[in-house]
C-alpha cells in the first residue's frame, strides 16, 4: 500500500485513487489461505486491473481475501461522500500533507471502488460559502466529476449554517454516508448533521482524521498555535506542555468516539501519517453489510 505522501506526489487524483484502491486489494490477498467449505473452482484471486464489479464483496468482508466471481448477480447501492472543507482541515502533518489532502485521496479511492462496483456515488463538500453537491449517479461520467470537485476543493472558514445544510436531509434515500472530517466543532454542528443524515439514509461511516503530529505532539520548543477557523493564537513551549497535551487529547478522542457510536455512527479514527488501508477496509465491510 503506497503511503499517502507518495500518492499525493503523483499530482493526479484519478491515478492516485486507482493506485490506492487496487494496491489495497492486491496487497490484501498476497498471503491468502484457502478456507474449508469454499468452492474455489468458482473463484479466482483478484489481480490489479480486473473488473471490481466481479469481486465477491461478502467473502472479502469476512476474510479480507479478494476473489472474483465467475457468475453472480451484482448488487448496487447509493454511496454519499461528505467532505469537511472548513479551515481546520488545512492543518499540515509532518509529511507535508494537510488533512484536506488526505481526505481527497481517501474519498477519491472510495469513489473509485464504489463506481467500479456499479454503485451510484455522490459528493457533498461542506464549506461556509455554500454546499457543493453532486447528486448520486452511476453513469461513466460521474467519477471525473467527483475527482474534479475534490481536486478543486479548498478548506476555509467555519461550518455551514443549518439553513445551508437543510437540503441535504430533506430527501430520504437509503444510502451509505461516508464523512471525512477532523471533528473540530464549535457547537456539535457536525454531530447534528450526521445524526440527520443517518435518519435520512440509514448508515453513516464517520472517518475521523487526525494529523500524526497532533496525535504524537511532535512539536518542539516555542510554538505558536493558531485556530485556523477563528484566527485565535496561543504561544507555548511544546516540551513543557507535552505531558499535559497527551491525556487531554486522549480524553477528547474517547469522548468523541463514544458520542459518535451512541448516535449509531460507524466511527473510525485515522492518522494522516498512515496509509489508507483501514478506511478502505471499513468502507468495504460497511458496504457489504448493506448489500
Amino acid at each position: 500500500m503506497l503511503s499517502p505522501e507518495l500518492l499525493h506526489a503523483l499530482h493526479n487524483l484519478p491515478l492516485a485513487a486507482k493506485r490506492a484502491a487496487e494496491g489495497f486489494l492486491h496487497g490484501a490477498h498476497l498471503s491468502r489461505r484457502k478456507g474449508a467449505g469454499m468452492e474455489f473452482s468458482q473463484y479466482r484471486p483478484y489481480q490489479p486491473g480486473d473488473d471490481l464489479r466481479r469481486l465477491d464483496w461478502r467473502l472479502a468482508a469476512r476474510s479480507d481475501r479478494y476473489y472474483l466471481r465467475e457468475s453472480d448477480v451484482d448488487t448496487s447501492l447509493t454511496v454519499h461522500l461528505v467532505l469537511d472543507a472548513t479551515a481546520s482541515m488545512n492543518h499540515p502533518d509532518d509529511n507535508g500533507l494537510t488533512k484536506l489532502d488526505y481526505a481527497r485521496l481517501l474519498l477519491g479511492a472510495l469513489a473509485y471502488l464504489a463506481q467500479q462496483q456499479g454503485d451510484a456515488v455522490g459528493l457533498t463538500i461542506l464549506h461556509p460559502a455554500g454546499l457543493r453537491h453532486l447528486p448520486p449517479r452511476a453513469d461513466a461520467r460521474q467519477l471525473p466529476r467527483l475527482y474534479h470537485a475534490l481536486e478543486t476543493a479548498e478548506a476555509a472558514g467555519t461550518f455551514p449554517t443549518q439553513e445551508t445544510l437543510a437540503p441535504l436531509t430533506a430527501r430520504r434515500q437509503r444510502a451509505l454516508v461516508v464523512c471525512a472530517t477532523d471533528m473540530y466543532e464549535q457547537d456539535a454542528e457536525m454531530e447534528r448533521l450526521l445524526t440527520r443524515l443517518r435518519a435520512a439514509s440509514g448508515e453513516v461511516l464517520l472517518l475521523h482524521l487526525m494529523a500524526g503530529n497532533e496525535l504524537n505532539f511532535s512539536f518542539r520548543g516555542a510554538v505558536t498555535f493558531e485556530d485556523l477557523e477563528t484566527g485565535q493564537r496561543l504561544q507555548l513551549n511544546a516540551d513543557q506542555q507535552r505531558a499535559t497535551w497527551q491525556p487531554q487529547l486522549q480524553q477528547w478522542l474517547r469522548a468523541t468516539a463514544q458520542q459518535a457510536r451512541r448516535h449509531g455512527f460507524d466511527y473510525h479514527q485515522l492518522s494522516t501519517a498512515e496509509p489508507l488501508t483501514q478506511a478502505i477496509r471499513e468502507f468495504l465491510r460497511r458496504r457489504d453489510a448493506m448489500g
